[in-house]
């Protein structure tokens, strides 16, 4: 059975950082792409970043960028996303994903099959 496990979430000040993990089991990093997705209170799911299948290209939101990095260790089957300079716009419940999914739909989080239960962030003014 495949399972995502998010962990690393916590309160942090702006400007903080915090490193989330996502430790994957059931499934190979070979066939599925790694996304990171977040979800605010009254808001949209929206898509983070994502670590490709195929040749582990890496994309991220135009609104993370310079600020979040995602990254894998395949060996240990998990998938980290370090987020430097937090805001509190920020805050958000983050999840995991994997899903078959290449290029320019890895935002499209219906095309993601499996989520992990995501892991709560939250950045003080």
């Amino acid at each position: 059975e495949v399972q995502l496990v998010e962990s690393g979430g916590g309160l942090v000040q702006a400007g903080g950082s915090l490193r989330l993990s996502c430790a994957a089991s059931g499934l190979s990093f070979d066939d599925y792409a790694i996304g990171w997705f977040r979800q605010a209170p009254g808001k949209e799911r929206e898509g983070v970043a994502c670590i490709s299948s195929s040749d582990r290209k890496t994309y991220a939101a135009d609104f993370v960028k310079g600020r979040f990095t995602i990254s894998s260790d395949n060996a240990k089957n998990t998938v980290y996303l370090q987020m430097n300079s937090l805001k509190p716009e920020d805050t958000a419940v983050y999840y995991c994903a994997a899903g078959l999914v290449y290029g320019r739909r890895w935002h499209d989080y219906d095309e993601y099959a499996y989520w992990g239960q995501g892991t709560q962030v939250t950045v003080s003014s």
